[in-house]
């Protein structure tokens, strides 16, 4: 038990700053053996951090574009731009055509797709924001959390290709969906609890739930389009289908809401 529990803490050491640029935490060494099944939690918490800084910008005479651009700045700085980095590189990768995919993602310039990429994702996560305001903190970090469970699925049900020499693979130490979605599930079931507890209305449960399927309907079917289309996965197509879901994610709730 004692062996479990000191590995949780150094899986979670070695995801806290694996997936952000957050500073080592104190007294506990990093292990990176299984810390893909940390990812959602830190992307609620990455999305808290970044709702924060929109609303106490906004509660300071910010305009509201500027408050969310900032937030979605803050939001590049912790991850420190993996994701985006992944995106550009997949999509400059998929529109070479399926003959020069690897070689257009192995290139280190950026292609024409690949800034149209970023453009129109950052455009659409900004008009997102700007139509959801003060319910950021309701919708963020569960359109960050989703967007990391894509990638779980991901792993689980695609091959690694890769074509760098040193590269880290979460399908070397992979224990099953099952298990490393454990605490995935259990931090779902403590959202739909706590939705269920402040609820004063049938349609207000019945749009929340409505949501949270929507959610795992993304994050399930995203990453099983993109990895047919690449026929596999690697740390870019990762980053791809975490940009997309969260961004598909944050568009719908603007919508709904």
């Amino acid at each position: 038990m004692k062996i479990i529990k000191k590995n949780f803490l150094n899986d979670f050491a070695g995801a806290w700053i694996f997936f952000t640029i957050f500073p080592k935490l104190p007294l506990i060494y990093p292990r990176f053996k299984n810390i893909a099944q940390y990812a959602p939690f830190l992307g609620i918490l990455i999305g808290y951090i970044q709702s924060l800084i929109f609303i106490s910008l906004k509660n300071n005479s910010w305009p509201i574009v500027a408050s969310a651009s900032i937030c979605i700045a803050s939001g590049y700085l912790i991850t420190g731009g993996i994701h985006l980095d992944g995106l550009m590189d997949t999509f400059d990768g998929l529109y070479a055509g399926k003959d020069k995919f690897i070689k257009a993602m192995k290139d280190s310039r950026v292609g024409a797709f690949g800034v149209q990429a970023i453009i129109f994702i950052t455009l659409i996560q900004l008009a997102s924001l700007t139509k959801i305001e003060d319910q950021i903190f309701n919708v963020l970090p569960i359109c960050l959390f989703w967007g990391r469970v894509s990638t779980l699925i991901y792993i689980d049900k695609f091959k690694y290709f890769n074509y760098k020499r040193k590269y880290f693979s979460h399908q070397k130490y992979w224990r099953g969906l099952k298990k490393e979605s454990r605490l995935s599930i259990f931090i779902l079931i403590l959202l739909v609890s706590y939705n269920l507890i402040i609820s004063d209305s049938y349609f207000f449960i019945f749009k929340t739930l409505l949501l949270l399927l929507t959610g795992f309907i993304c994050s399930w079917k995203i990453p099983m389009l993109l990895g047919h289309k690449t026929g596999g996965i690697n740390g870019d197509t990762c980053g791809a289908s975490i940009v997309l879901t969260e961004t598909f994610l944050l568009f719908i709730y603007a919508i709904a809401l």
